[in-house]
């Protein structure tokens, strides 16, 4: 693998160094890829209903809405 390597630098007017600086940048490249598409692929099956970043607002109110309405009638039943 050292003689490919040189050889390589030789025909390509680079250092060693050079050579290997490019091979881990796209070995880098590659692997950040690689999780990018794993992590896209488990965001996929987390939304089962297809919401996007528009329906957060309305469903946070929606939650906190239910919320403040549970504690009132515990707060109701607890009086009575």
């Amino acid at each position: 693998m050292a003689a490919s390597a040189e050889y390589l630098a030789r025909k390509e007017n680079r250092s060693i160094s050079e050579l290997f600086r490019q091979a881990f940048r796209a070995y880098q490249k590659d692997e950040i890829t690689r999780l990018l598409d794993e992590t896209a692929a488990y965001a996929a099956t987390r939304n089962p209903h297809g919401y996007t970043e528009e329906d957060i607002p309305r469903l946070v109110a929606e939650v906190r809405t239910e919320m403040r309405a549970e504690r009132e009638a515990a707060a109701a039943q607890a009086r009575s």
